[in-house]
C-alpha cells in the first residue's frame, strides 16, 4: 500500500496540483478514481467519511484527511521538504499568490473552462463574464513573470503548483493564452520541464 493516497480525477484541475506535487516530489503515492460525474462527492456517504465540503480532491496520510488543494500542497511542502518556503517572508508570499489563485486564478478560468469547453454553453453573458474576469488574473499573473522565471523569483513552490492546476488542459476557453500571455505561456513550459512532470491525464484516473 502507497503511503499517500490521492481521490483524484483527471479533469480536476485541483486535483493535479496535489498530484503534480506528489510526483514532482518523488513520493510514494497513488491516485483513487472519483466518479465525479455520477455524483459520488455530493453523497451523504462521501461527506460523512471523507470531506464534509463535498469536494475532491482529498489526500489520506497516516491516518489524516485533508481537502482543498492548498492545504493539501502545503502539508505535502512540510512532509516532502519540497516546493516550500524558505523563510517566514517567502511562506507569506506563497500564500498570497495561492489565495489569490483560489480566488481569481483558478477560480474563474476554471468555470470558464466546464462551461465553454466541456459543457459547450457556446457563448453567453456568464461565460463573457468569467473570460473577462479569467483574463484580468491572467494579465496580473503574466505582468508579475516578467522579471522572473518563477512566482517567487529562481525557483518554483507550491505557489507555482497551485497556479499550474489548469494551464496544462486544453479544452477551449475562447483565451488564446500562448498569444495574450506569452509570459505564462513561458513559465508553463518552465514547470513542463521539471523533472518528473507529467500531465494531468499520465498521473490521474478519469472520473468513473
Amino acid at each position: 500500500m502507497s503511503e499517500y493516497l490521492l481521490h483524484c480525477f483527471i479533469e480536476s484541475g485541483n486535483a493535479y496540483k496535489a498530484a503534480l506535487m506528489l510526483e514532482l516530489s518523488g513520493a510514494d503515492w497513488e491516485a483513487r478514481p472519483v466518479a465525479y460525474f455520477d455524483g459520488i462527492t455530493r453523497t451523504a456517504e462521501w461527506r460523512e467519511s471523507l470531506n464534509e465540503m463535498g469536494e475532491a480532491p482529498v489526500l489520506e496520510h497516516h491516518g489524516k484527511r485533508l481537502s482543498q488543494s492548498g492545504v493539501i500542497l502545503d502539508y505535502l511542502s512540510q512532509q516532502t521538504g519540497r516546493f516550500g518556503p524558505e523563510s517566514e517572508d517567502e511562506k507569506r508570499e506563497i500564500w498570497r499568490w495561492i489565495l489569490f489563485d483560489n480566488h481569481k486564478f483558478t477560480s474563474y478560468y476554471a468555470t470558464l473552462r466546464f462551461m465553454f469547453g466541456i459543457q459547450k454553453s457556446g457563448d453567453t453573458p456568464v461565460t463573457e463574464f468569467l473570460r473577462t474576469r479569467a483574463r484580468g488574473a491572467y494579465a496580473v499573473v503574466d505582468k508579475h513573470l516578467e522579471t522572473r522565471d518563477f512566482l517567487l523569483g529562481s525557483r518554483p513552490t507550491i505557489a507555482d503548483l497551485s497556479l499550474a492546476g489548469y494551464v496544462f488542459y486544453k479544452e477551449e476557453t475562447g483565451i488564446d493564452r500562448a498569444a495574450e500571455f506569452p509570459n505564462v505561456e513561458a513559465w508553463a513550459a518552465r514547470i513542463a520541464a521539471l523533472p518528473g512532470w507529467k500531465a494531468p491525464a499520465d498521473l490521474m484516473p478519469p472520473a468513473a
